[in-house]
């Protein structure tokens, strides 16, 4: 759920009101079934081409070519501002692409209506009456979609708030409303779910719980797309990944395949300090980049086609006892930070997030 602005170039005919109300009561997106080149595969829940949006002389997403895998959990990731929540716009008919097309389960994106019925949808923050309880709050929904009453408390049973059904929504935790908000998304019971940072502001209990309800939705064949700047968070829980950087896409596959493409490093420490720099000069004459760890006489070793026991034979060939060696996790993270080439989240003075100079 989400407020919309004047601003946001909402669709002008009927399709942008009414699909917002479609997604709030629930949609599916039914499975594009053709295949290209380069892409999974199998059949495509989410399919898109040269997809752009501007705001004036803004770009704020940039030919963006998305292949999402029929019932994968699918990471959409980056930065703050970097075009996740405007391209879910677009998918969702809430902001009419500038240009671009795309399939969305057997339907145009160009036609929202075709499949926003199958769709279930939390945007940003979820909007309820207050002083209404949570239950009173998805009857409401159920009347406007026209769905069944008796959706409502097998959807809140399944996002855990069944027992707080009669309470008043403001009485809610900021997690228990993030929970209502996937409940209302999941009355129609839809087969794709896309989720724009769900963990956002709950505390570690509630992101865990949050965790288990996404992955129970893939158990049950969902397709689920959670948009999310915390890639760690993604790593949790998705098979799938999506990056983009500044609205251009710079990755997309599966979570196993790019941590596969991650060079091997290894944290190495000798047994006396005194033979760290000799340790140092060994590797680096073997071909392998080193950089001094954080703390405790330990190196950053980079060393390409290379595994832990050859590492330690070199040291051992020289008269030097390793006390630790042990390769370093591969992360989502590393992969992000070696795609766009930068070190942090924030980009350089020059490239401001969703903005193409």
């Amino acid at each position: 759920m989400t407020s919309l602005r004047r601003e946001d170039d909402l669709c002008r005919d009927g399709h942008g009101a009414a699909g917002w109300v479609t997604s709030v009561c629930g949609m599916v997106m039914g499975q594009a079934m053709y295949r290209t080149a380069g892409r999974p595969g199998g059949p495509l829940a989410v399919s898109t081409a040269g997809l752009t949006k501007r705001f004036g002389n803004r770009t704020v997403v940039d030919d963006v070519a998305l292949a999402i895998p029929a019932g994968s959990v699918c990471g959409f990731v980056g930065p703050n501002g970097a075009g996740k929540t405007t391209t879910i716009r677009m998918l969702l008919g809430l902001v009419r692409a500038t240009s671009g097309s795309g399939t969305i389960l057997g339907g145009s994106l160009t036609e929202p209506a075709t499949y926003l019925h199958k769709v279930g949808a939390l945007i940003e923050s979820p909007a309820f009456y207050p002083q209404l309880s949570g239950r009173e709050n998805l009857k409401a929904l159920a009347r406007l979609g026209r769905l069944p009453l008796a959706a409502v408390d097998p959807v809140l049973e399944r996002s855990g708030l069944l027992a707080r059904a009669g309470d008043r929504y403001r009485s809610y935790s900021l997690g228990m409303k993030q929970r209502l908000g996937i409940a209302a998304a999941m009355l129609a019971g839809p087969e794709l779910l896309i989720l724009d940072e769900p963990t956002n502001g709950l505390d570690p209990a509630g992101i865990v719980e949050m965790r288990g309800l996404i992955k129970s939705f893939a158990d049950d064949g969902i397709t689920v797309l959670v948009s999310s700047h915390l890639i760690s968070e993604i790593e949790q829980i998705c098979d799938y990944v999506v990056m983009i950087r500044a609205g251009r896409l710079v990755h997309q596959g599966s979570v196993a395949d790019l941590r596969g493409t991650q060079q091997a490093e290894f944290l190495v420490a000798p047994e006396h300090d005194a033979d760290r720099d000799l340790l140092a000069r060994l590797l680096q004459q073997a071909g392998c980049t080193v950089t001094p760890g954080n703390a405790g006489g330990l190196l950053l070793v980079e060393a390409p086609g290379a595994g832990p026991a050859d590492l330690n034979r070199l040291a051992a060939r020289n008269g030097i006892t390793v006390r630790q060696l042990g390769e370093r996790t591969r992360s989502l993270e590393r992969a992000f930070f070696a795609l766009t080439g930068t070190k942090s989240a924030d980009v350089p003075d020059g490239q401001e997030m969703g903005a193409i100079r």
